[in-house]
């Protein structure tokens, strides 16, 4: 039950951030003139009656605390208002549309870095020293001078044109979903996961290994030692789940940072996700997308932190009781 405590003050928290950042986006965009509201939102290009019907259809003559309810009501329900720069598309549609593309570049990369770099890092730490281990060094100094952009390129140039040249369309740049196989899904993805993993994967080594390495050193491990456990044993049972908690909590914070890194990785290989739409509705002024996106940025990072939350309370129970 304190674990279900936590988790529900973790969510109940993570609402009221929500609600914070909603209500800091709608005083910063709608406290102003309705007039200039009314133009931010239709564009410099839009006709007087167009401006009469967003100010008619969004209510912007109403009192602010009228508006700002409506607001809330609206962003419950959904309803993110309309794109004018999209042709009236409504803004949920074009973020259902971008949600699935960012959401495969991120997922597969996460799941790929703490793979190669929680794997390379384990290894290293319990052959410290070794020829594996300094060759991994060696390897976590490239993967961090290495831009994503760079790399990206780089990825282009070495695998998907010379396979493309010689017949091989399985590696692919853009986007196909997963309905249309998990293959095909995969052979689009996998070139955007190498390049967002590899960074990434470098700096999870490095902090796993010396988490790990101090571990190893705790008067518990010694003890489980001396207690006639084999090394295998002390390692993953014992060493490895209090070496995880500083890597969870780094997890938190990269995975909340991803979708500002992810637009490179997208514009790269033509993925067309959340990161290039918010670039474009940035470059456009487009103000109902613009809040689609920081509300969906907000809620990215409250539903990342609350799970890694509730990963760092089950590695360490002491954080069920705090």
């Amino acid at each position: 039950m304190s674990l279900l405590r936590f988790l529900i003050r973790r969510i109940l928290s993570g609402i009221v951030v929500l609600w914070l950042v909603a209500t800091l986006a709608f005083f910063l965009f709608f406290a102003r003139n309705p007039a200039i509201v009314a133009r931010a939102l239709g564009g410099r290009a839009a006709t007087s009656a167009v401006l009469a019907e967003i100010t008619r259809r969004l209510g912007l003559n109403q009192p602010i605390l009228t508006q700002y309810w409506h607001f809330l009501d609206r962003t419950i329900h959904f309803n993110l208002g309309v794109s004018y720069f999209s042709g009236g598309e409504p803004v949920s549609t074009i973020v259902s549309q971008d949600i699935p593309r960012t959401a495969s570049v991120l997922v597969g990369g996460v799941v790929l870095w703490l793979i190669v770099g929680l794997g390379v890092g384990i290894l290293s730490a319990t052959r410290a020293r070794s020829l594996f281990d300094r060759s991994a060094t060696v390897g976590v100094l490239i993967g961090l001078s290495f831009p994503t952009f760079v790399l990206g390129e780089i990825l282009l140039l070495i695998v998907y044109l010379p396979l493309n040249e010689h017949g091989y369309h399985w590696i692919n740049t853009g986007y196909a979903p997963l309905s249309n196989g998990f293959l095909t899904w995969a052979g689009y993805m996998i070139l955007p996961w190498i390049t967002l993993a590899t960074v990434q994967a470098a700096v999870y080594t490095r902090l796993s290994r010396g988490s790990l390495l101090d571990t190893l050193g705790e008067d518990y491990v010694r003890t489980a030692r001396a207690k006639g456990l084999s090394e295998r044993r002390v390692v993953y049972r014992h060493a490895l789940r209090g070496a995880l908690t500083p890597v969870v909590s780094q997890l938190g914070i990269d995975v909340g940072t991803l979708l500002g890194g992810v637009v490179v990785v997208e514009n790269v290989f033509a993925v067309n996700g959340l990161g290039q739409g918010a670039v474009a509705a940035i470059a456009n002024g487009d103000l109902p997308t613009i809040i689609a996106f920081v509300l969906i940025a907000s809620a990215f990072v409250v539903v990342a932190n609350i799970v890694v939350d509730l990963l760092y309370a089950v590695l360490d129970p002491r954080v069920r009781i705090s």
